[in-house]
């Protein structure tokens, strides 16, 4: 029986912090809006709708009919490679740890992100509203990012990374300002 793939990130535009990939693997005959009620687009939820169904589908890896997992690629790695490919190796990563071999694989992904050549693919504008297995990609890339960047503002409190996650909020700014940057900010961001 083959796989689907879903992958989405979150994470793309913040000052501060990693990209973070969402890769989520289900059989072809797993019907994820009978096993995911009120599945949607992580943008679209509360934070705590996410956590919910991020439990969900945790509960549901444990049980063993889906894998998922998140890759992130970090603020140094954006700054060297550029936002795109620091994208695209996450992309891969995921990809590889969860299929390996491309038989049997379909993959489906947001917006404009991209797998390794090798595997049967397509990229669908608009893919986290439209696409089950995409939705929940994103909303393993979005709480999974969410949560890792508020175990970091421990480390640096002064920035307010649990509230605004290192996007560029006024308080955020307020913070660079009077602190300068710290070693999880994307350089390349702040110009």
């Amino acid at each position: 029986m083959g796989l689907i793939l879903g992958v989405d990130e979150a994470g793309r535009g913040p000052l501060a912090g990693p990209v973070a990939v969402g890769i989520v693997a289900v059989p072809c005959n797993f019907i994820i809006s009978r096993e995911f009620p009120g599945l949607a687009d992580s943008k679209q939820m509360s934070p705590t709708a996410r956590e919910k169904m991020f439990r969900i589908l945790q509960k549901r890896r444990q049980q063993g009919d889906i894998q998922f997992c998140v890759r992130c690629t970090g603020a140094k790695r954006i700054d060297d490679w550029g936002l795109t490919r620091a994208v695209i190796s996450a992309v891969a990563r995921g990809v590889y740890f969860l299929a390996p071999e491309p038989d049997g694989i379909s993959i489906y992904l947001d917006g404009l992100l991209k797998a390794p050549s090798e595997y049967n693919q397509q990229t669908i504008i608009g893919g986290d509203e439209a696409v089950p297995v995409i939705a929940l990609a994103s909303i393993a890339a979005k709480v999974m990012r969410d949560r890792l960047m508020t175990r970091i503002a421990k480390q640096f409190p002064e920035y307010g990374f649990e509230k605004h996650k290192g996007y560029g909020t006024q308080e955020h700014y307020a913070a660079l300002k009077k602190y300068g940057p710290c070693i999880l900010h994307r350089r390349s961001f702040l110009h």
